[in-house]
């Protein structure tokens, strides 16, 4: 039996529930990552004891399994949108907006897929939007390299904002400090293509640089798209 399908036992008081279990696990994840949450801790943060919550949860995994579905109502649009690209895209971006409002997010995407209710919802409707497109094999690796670009940019991020956090330098701090160690190795002549990028390259911010790499992948996947015969 898994954690979606066991039922809640009858309350005792200190009144306790999956939902409220959850939402302080989501609390302390958001103030501490996930190094933060133990059930011990999430128990303290509901004044229950720590035996009372493996009623309802066995292992911090089932937790951390809950915790992700939770947030995956956010990512969830509201109206699914008609063209394939555009659901694509929102589901993407409202996924980065969720692991900027959740950084622990970033730690558990792309791993073996979790089946709770709003997880499936998810996978419904991104799978839903290509479907029709492309045979069913093309659908599921567009999906898939759509996925793995989306998540690496994000876990990118993310890691980004906590060294950023952690040393107090902003990326350009940061940039700064090192320079002349990279100026005085790429006077050298030994990193030429490196030197042009540095040189020549357009720094962009974080959205940006996310939305662009997002659209050339959906235009790779575009081109694999081809209806299958009637």
């Amino acid at each position: 039996m898994t954690v979606w399908d066991r039922p809640d036992p009858p309350p005792r008081p200190v009144s306790l529930d999956r939902e409220r279990i959850v939402a302080a696990a989501v609390a302390l994840a958001d103030e501490g990552g996930l190094e933060a949450v133990s059930l011990r801790k999430v128990a303290a943060r509901l004044n229950a004891g720590p035996m009372r919550l493996y009623r309802y949860i066995s292992t911090k995994e089932e937790l951390f399994d809950l915790m992700v579905d939770e947030v995956q109502a956010e990512i969830l649009p509201e109206e699914q949108p008609g063209d394939w690209r555009e659901a694509l895209s929102v589901l993407a971006h409202r996924t980065r907006q969720a692991a900027l409002r959740h950084e622990w997010l970033a730690d558990l995407l792309g791993g073996r897929p979790a089946f709770g209710p709003n997880g499936l919802a998810v996978a419904e409707a991104t799978l839903s939007a290509l479907d029709g497109l492309a045979d069913v094999d093309t659908v599921m690796r567009a999906v898939g390299t759509v996925s793995a670009y989306f998540n690496g940019a994000i876990r990118r991020e993310i890691t980004n904002v906590r060294a950023e956090r952690a040393t107090g330098l902003s990326q350009h701090d940061w940039q700064r400090a090192r320079g002349p160690h990279l100026t005085k190795m790429l006077a050298t002549g030994r990193f030429p293509a490196l030197a042009k990028a540095v040189h020549d390259g357009t720094d962009v911010d974080a959205g940006t640089s996310f939305a662009t790499g997002l659209d050339w992948v959906l235009d790779a996947v575009a081109a694999k798209l081809i209806r299958p015969p009637a």
